[in-house]
């Protein structure tokens, strides 16, 4: 855990080093997740989830079992995630900011990096469990679409939310958690929820594991993408698909915009290749476009996709590639044989 060792014998008792770190590390999948699903932000979730856990490490003698350490853990990483969101900022899509912008009047502006909500690699976020229910709720719980939903919420509904709806905790557990009433948490909760009926979109598909349908629609559409073929693309996505590409506030709807665009201001993008992954609960392609200055090809995105009703709804393409493919563990250059 890097900080906690420099700190080697300070507040933990007799108790050894190794066994604290271990039971302190084996929470950090679910407790990046929730910080995700509060802050809205890949790295933001990582660094208060090592704040998280050098806190408990360095108070480990101050935990007396009165709560499970689970609990406690969480009471320390919603504390650090409401200090973050003080300054009351929210991150957002692009769909969340205007409307979709026609073909004819399409600019690349660039906004601010802290406006944008930002992809994460399912493996960081979602944790192993065998219960098929759980999972669809955590998968279903890091959609972009709700993760963008639970922005509009004050930050201890949002705490509120994510405890009750997504951990399933009772709310007795979350008023104390708050140092608040039960009341009061379940007035929170009703609030919130009218506020994500009102900014929730339609739910994806579950996409985890695929089922054939999904697999087979994914492969034609690597087929078709890698072939810069149009009219394949065209047959794959629905008639209200959007494309969205951060950190530009543009955003296309329609699949003639979407193809208009790739076959003009996107036109450097023929010959890529995609990588499958996975991202927010759905897939997701590492895509890399032909090295303009020889033979290759490198990072120019990470594509975040949409399923509804056998087609593609969504293209979420997340273009600060130093940031995003170091974080998916993706390489920064394939080379054209490799390919």
């Amino acid at each position: 855990m890097g900080e906690p060792t420099a700190a080697a014998g300070s507040g933990t008792g007799t108790r050894p080093r190794g066994d604290i770190d271990s039971r302190l590390e084996g929470h950090r999948v679910e407790l990046t997740g929730y910080c995700y699903r509060m802050l809205g932000s890949a790295f933001e979730a990582e660094d208060a989830v090592q704040d998280t856990l050098v806190r408990a490490w360095r108070n480990f003698d101050k935990f007396e079992g009165r709560s499970s350490l689970r609990s406690w853990l969480y009471r320390i990483a919603t504390n650090v995630c409401l200090d973050m969101l003080n300054a009351g900022r929210k991150r957002a899509r692009p769909v969340d900011l205007s409307g979709p912008t026609p073909l004819a009047q399409a600019a690349l502006n660039p906004l601010p990096e802290n406006t944008w909500l930002e992809p994460m690699p399912d493996g960081r976020i979602i944790p192993t469990t065998d219960d098929p229910a759980e999972a669809a709720v955590a998968r279903e719980s890091v959609r972009l679409a709700f993760v963008a939903a639970l922005q509009h919420l004050p930050p201890k509904q949002r705490a509120v939310l994510i405890l009750r709806e997504v951990l399933a905790w009772k709310a007795a557990e979350v008023a104390e958690l708050l140092g608040t009433s039960v009341a009061s948490v379940n007035s929170a909760l009703q609030r919130a929820r009218a506020t994500l009926t009102d900014h929730e979109a339609v739910a994806a598909d579950a996409a985890n594991p695929l089922d054939e349908e999904q697999a087979a629609l994914l492969e034609r559409y690597v087929a078709a993408f890698e072939g810069y073929d149009m009219k394949a693309l065209t047959a794959l996505l629905h008639e209200d698909a959007v494309m969205t590409m951060p950190p530009f506030d543009l955003w296309l709807r329609g699949h003639e915009d979407i193809t208009g665009f790739m076959t003009s201001i996107g036109a450097s993008c023929a010959g890529s290749r995609l990588l499958a992954t996975s991202a927010n609960g759905t897939p997701a392609f590492a895509h890399y476009k032909p090295d303009p200055e020889g033979p290759g090809f490198v990072p120019w995105a990470v594509q975040v996709i949409d399923i509804s009703d056998g087609a593609i709804t969504g293209m979420h393409c997340f273009l600060d590639t130093p940031r995003w493919f170091p974080l998916f563990g993706f390489p920064d250059r394939l080379e054209a044989d490799a390919a």
